[in-house]
């Protein structure tokens, strides 16, 4: 360990002996009255709360401790090499470093890693949770990349779920910039999934050069230009259908072949595609899945364990965080202009390098539980990670019939007035005047840059419902609501 400042560095050098982890132990008890928050490896899953002591609990790059006068924060620095997380125990505190390379020890050789680089903050006495959390935050990514505007616009997924066309897209794309009377900040409207070319093993990979569909993408994002949308497309980097050399292959699977990115060729590749799909005059990339193909497993089975692949990389002399941080940065380079969004993708690793985060499991248009449980407790316990580490999204409202407009507006209303990204999912012939009305409001907020709102309740409960925004407190009832009561808050909502 090696301390400069405020700043510990973990430094590993084994010439010789394949490492996995690195532990380091403090034997310092504390106190048994802390409330713990700890963060996620990827996107949350409506589980983040702030708790007692688990001994168990692996708690991914950093956690807040509060006593109940000041919130102090442990944590490592954004873009380490390592997968690092910690656990606090009534007998101290454990941070492991996980320096595995796939599924065996990284080999070092000559070379010497800075695997990771240690920060404490102690809190102030007077200062809320929040603000010690979003000032922590902060101290950890030093060089957030942010979007040059407002995010905010249509996302066809969760209306569609893949069932889509050029003249859809163009259809999507009038009704959403109909929705908007910003000049100079025009809404996206994003592709999802369903574009590309479907092999016959079906799959949402690769290669990513239209379908039947789909016949021209260059063609489609200018004439979406034309509508007064920005145009966005999703991909996932790492999964294709197309003939490769054997050599790039790191696993295959039903629905197509897993790329290594360890191999030089293939990150070239992958910066192929993305200068191709921004080539076409697309001006928002999100890209998908790099957690799931690296490792094997959603971060909500990952604890202690990130890996759960049996395959290791072909490049073995550098860990997996690094592999993936080479990807990420050949993804964000060959984006040029354009803005990214990470889904599904490593939020520590993505800090510094995406303009967005896709902070949060999958919202629905289906069912309202899983906006709620998944959306809301989202948008509270990583707002502190909101313009500190990237722009974060919560995730899109999916406006449908089968989910409860009563509900459903209160989240549009939380989205619009957060300050953070705001899309919506919306077929657009299916929605009423008044719905339109609301749609028009939020966006008019959404273009503009909001004060970061702040969940008021969130050291009682998963889903708080007593927000701060723009100066004003405002109280949802996310479980039942009658359209009545809505329509009486309605005057106060949108001042």
């Amino acid at each position: 360990m090696e301390k400069e400042g405020d700043a510990t560095a973990v430094v590993l050098e084994a010439p010789v002996t394949p490492i996995r982890t690195i532990k380091l132990r403090w034997n310092e008890p504390p106190p048994c009255s802390l409330r713990i928050l700890g963060d996620h490896w990827e996107r949350a899953y409506g589980d983040l709360e702030w708790r007692g002591i688990v001994a168990e609990r692996a708690m991914p790059w950093y956690f807040l401790a509060h006593n109940g006068v000041r919130t102090d924060g442990f944590g490592v620095m954004t873009g380490a090499r390592s997968f690092c997380y910690w656990q606090l125990d009534t007998g101290g505190l454990t941070l492991t470093a996980d320096v595995t390379s796939g599924n065996a020890g990284v080999r070092l050789g000559k070379r010497r890693l800075q695997a990771a680089t240690i920060m404490t903050m102690r809190g102030k006495e007077g200062e809320s949770p929040f603000e010690a959390a979003k000032r922590f935050c902060s101290v950890l990514c030093e060089k957030p990349v942010l979007p040059k505007q407002p995010v905010y616009g249509g996302n066809n997924w969760y209306y569609a779920y893949g069932n889509s066309s050029h003249e859809a897209i163009l259809e999507d794309s009038r009704f959403i910039s109909s929705l908007s009377s910003h000049a100079s900040n025009r809404p996206y409207m994003v592709i999802d999934d369903g574009w590309q070319y479907i092999s016959g093993k079906g799959g949402n990979g690769g290669p990513w050069v239209g379908n039947a569909k789909f016949p021209d993408m260059e063609r489609l994002a200018g004439e979406m230009k034309g509508l007064g949308v920005k145009p966005g497309l999703w991909c996932r980097p790492l999964l294709t259908a197309e003939d490769v050399p054997a050599g790039w292959i790191r696993y295959t699977t039903a629905d197509g072949h897993v790329l290594d990115p360890s191999i030089p060729e293939v990150i070239e590749h992958v910066r192929g595609s993305v200068k191709s799909m921004v080539g076409w005059g697309f001006e928002l990339l999100k890209h998908d899945f790099t957690t799931f193909d690296l490792l094997g497993q959603w971060g909500f089975t990952m604890k202690s364990k990130p890996n759960s692949l049996p395959q290791a990389f072909r490049d073995g002399s550098r860990t997996t965080a690094e592999i993936t941080l080479d990807l990420y940065r050949a993804i964000a380079e060959a984006s040029g202009q354009a803005d990214v969004i990470g889904c599904n993708t490593f939020s520590h690793l993505s800090a510094g390098l995406f303009e967005i985060q896709r902070t949060g499991d999958d919202t629905s248009g289906r069912w309202w539980e899983r906006t709620r449980y998944m959306g809301v407790n989202t948008m509270a316990f990583r707002m502190p990670q909101h313009n500190t580490f990237y722009s974060h999204d919560a995730d899109c409202l999916g406006l449908t019939k089968e989910v409860p407009w009563e509900l459903n507006r209160q989240w549009l209303h939380l989205l619009a007035g957060s300050g953070t990204p705001l899309f919506v999912s919306v077929a657009p012939n299916s929605t009423t005047r008044e719905q339109q009305a609301e749609l028009r409001r939020a966006f008019e907020m959404a273009a503009i840059e909001q004060q970061p709102a702040e969940p008021l309740d969130w050291l009682e409960t998963t889903c708080p419902s007593r927000w701060l925004m723009n100066g004003k407190e405002i109280d949802y009832d996310w479980n039942k609501l009658s359209i009545e009561v809505l329509e009486e808050k309605e005057s106060s909502w949108w001042r």
